[in-house]
């Protein structure tokens, strides 16, 4: 029903930007869109999330530095990191909430931050 098609992760310096992008290829309408990542050994933590109508939510962890947009018409979701920190490399996976209480996820891409 919904498929999720991740873009945009691999290796930046610390103090780096990368920008994710996240396409659904649907026609259902989509609620919230966000972004989760894992780490290695560590459980998935909600990065950030956003409405249909634009309301943002972040992990403090990130608070100042990602930021989290979304294209409607093209039911696209953008996640802009900077001031990238080694503690942030982890999987990004995209997310999408549809329906009543359904959840579609992208493939993860990773994301490294190292010098």
């Amino acid at each position: 029903q919904v498929q999720l098609v991740e873009s945009g992760g691999g290796l930046v310096q610390p103090g780096g930007s990368l920008r994710l992008s996240c396409a659904a290829s649907t026609s259902i309408s989509i609620n919230a869109m966000g972004w989760y990542r894992q780490a290695p050994g560590k459980q998935r933590e909600l990065v950030a999330m956003i409405s249909r109508s634009g309301s943002t939510d972040y992990v403090d962890s990130v608070n100042g530095r990602f930021t989290i947009s979304r294209d409607n018409a093209k039911n696209t979701v953008y996640l802009q990191m900077n001031s990238l920190k080694p503690e942030d490399t982890a999987v990004y996976y995209c997310n999408a909430k549809f329906g009543l209480r359904s959840n579609a996820w992208g493939q993860g891409t990773q994301v490294t931050v190292s010098s």
